[in-house]
């Protein structure tokens, strides 16, 4: 049986005009649109309603974009270089001014990280209460010896 498409490319589905939803047919510009979403941060149930589906249909037809979410800033970014190389490589000059400034955010994220200056997890969340209280009662304790240090020299040196 040939496929039927509508007016915008789109394969139609078999059951359409029937009763029930039309089964979602997942299309190459979809399929992108998921990969584009997934590599900005966007949650699971927000690239869903992107696409007007249901969780469990994101799931099902677009398995293989979700299951890169880890890599998948990185393959944008590099696509974007290439895009940048493309320009600098056919002499315009405003690609070669992003590619230089493109050139320097990376070379900066690399010294950092091999000088090891991103903060780790544990230094950026805020300590619980009972850890800011004991230390809260350590420097409670340690200004009240340093006073009584000071009161007893004091006291020493007028006798």
């Amino acid at each position: 049986m040939a496929e039927v498409f509508d007016l915008f490319g789109d394969p139609v589905p078999a059951n359409w005009g029937k009763r029930g939803r039309p089964e979602h047919i997942p299309t190459q510009q979809n399929r992108n649109r998921v990969s584009m979403l997934v590599a900005l941060g966007w949650s699971n149930p927000r690239i869903a309603a992107a696409l007007y589906v249901t969780l469990p249909t994101l799931r099902k037809h677009y398995f293989s974009e979700l299951k890169f979410r880890e890599v998948a800033r990185d393959r944008l970014e590099a696509g974007i270089a290439m895009k940048l190389w493309e320009g600098v490589q056919a002499g315009s000059v405003p690609a070669i001014k992003e590619f230089r400034s493109y050139l320097d955010r990376s070379d900066r994220m690399e010294a950092e990280r091999s000088m090891g200056s991103d903060p780790k997890p544990s230094e950026t969340t805020r300590p619980g209460k009972k850890v800011a209280d004991q230390q809260r009662a350590i420097d409670a304790d340690a200004d009240l010896m340093a006073e009584l240090e000071e009161e007893a020299s004091q006291h020493a040196a007028v006798h």
